[in-house]
């Protein structure tokens, strides 16, 4: 895929406490959806709103389809970019029909043509038949549809969207997210989400940037970043994870405080790794296992398809996630057992 977005050494600072978002690189294909994933004050609205141009750039540059449109010399303004936006809050005008919110940026349409198109652009995003309402007599998924109608209706290169599903309930977030997924894809636009909602991002974008503290950690396919983090922040923000170091000596394979355990890479020295709850299982101990191979079940959280149970072993605490199958009860004698190799990281504690 060709691409669409580019964002070069990003940076902007509003005090002297230092840049909030520091050095962004990045860039987003065309047709592609790319999340930056990170917590709540780590930069990522406000890299939103400078590839907006919302906010001016104090340093690097952004380029859509090669053409610049921020830089420190450089701003073009907000409309001018052919960029939609969706706001968290949607930010429909309350005193127009549903219709006449969608139409109203189709500046570029003759007058006499603006509603049969935003008709159109309603149909495909499931609201044609709410045209007549104002944004006051719709659910909050429809509103976020509308939203979205009025962000592609100009038939922008990149639609921005800012945690546009926080303000959903957890049911109706879900069945929004794929809807609007499917929108996107079928629009063929690109589309950059920023969000704090781990599932959010991993179920909705192609690739996502994992951010903190104004930088970007890791950048990969959801599989990549979840199965294969490079840092421990990454680790531990896309879900549970059980950290140890080890002392590797330059093979895929080291004694842990679990026994022999596979890595998924050759590391020297000590060594940080993870491995996920889901990596692991539980078996029952028989005669040839030791005191020192033997753990403890301290508590066990039933979810209905799966088991989350929480070990210790050799004085440490370890997070297990087995399916409702594997079944142990507080007190139980266990041997905990690898799944997967575990994943070397970048970062010491």
């Amino acid at each position: 895929m060709n691409e669409l977005l580019r964002i070069k050494n990003l940076t902007k600072a509003f005090d002297e406490n230092g840049p909030v978002v520091d050095s962004l690189t990045f860039e987003v294909k065309e047709n592609e959806i790319f999340a930056v994933l990170g917590p709540s004050g780590c930069g990522k609205t406000t890299c939103l709103r400078l590839i907006s141009g919302f906010e001016r750039a104090d340093g690097g540059e952004v380029h859509v389809e090669g053409k610049l449109l921020e830089s420190p010399e450089t701003h073009v303004a907000p409309q001018d970019r052919g960029i939609g936006f969706v706001f968290q809050d949607y930010a429909l005008f309350p005193h127009l029909s549903v219709i006449e919110n969608v139409a109203f940026g189709l500046t570029d349409i003759p007058k006499h043509k603006r509603h049969v198109y935003a008709e159109e652009v309603l149909c495909r995003t499931g609201m044609g038949k709410y045209q007549n309402r104002n944004p006051s007599e719709l659910s909050g998924g429809q509103q976020q549809r509308v939203a979205l109608a009025r962000a592609i209706a100009p038939k922008p290169k990149l639609v921005l969207l800012d945690e546009p599903f926080s303000n959903l309930d957890a049911v109706l977030r879900e069945s929004t997210r794929k809807e609007v997924r499917s929108i996107l894809k079928n629009a063929g636009m690109s589309a950059l989400l920023v969000t704090h909602d781990q599932e959010e991002a991993l179920s909705f974008a192609d690739r996502i940037a994992v951010m903190n503290d104004g930088q970007i950690e890791q950048i990969g396919t959801p599989e990549e970043v979840y199965f294969q983090p490079k840092t421990k922040f990454v680790a531990q923000f896309l879900g549970r994870t059980n950290l140890f170091h080890v002392d590797a000596f330059g093979d895929e394979e080291v004694m842990t405080a679990l026994g022999a355990m596979r890595l998924n890479c050759c590391a020297k020295g000590r060594a940080l790794c993870s491995i996920r709850p889901e990596h692991l299982t539980l078996e029952k101990p028989n005669e040839i296992h030791t005191e020192t191979d033997i753990g403890t079940v301290v508590s066990r959280e039933f979810r209905g398809h799966d088991i989350t149970y929480r070990v210790v072993f050799n004085g440490e605490r370890y997070l297990v996630h087995t399916d409702n199958r594997v079944l142990f009860e507080p007190d139980d004698e266990v041997i905990i057992k690898p799944l997967e190799s575990a994943v070397v990281l970048q970062e010491d504690i």
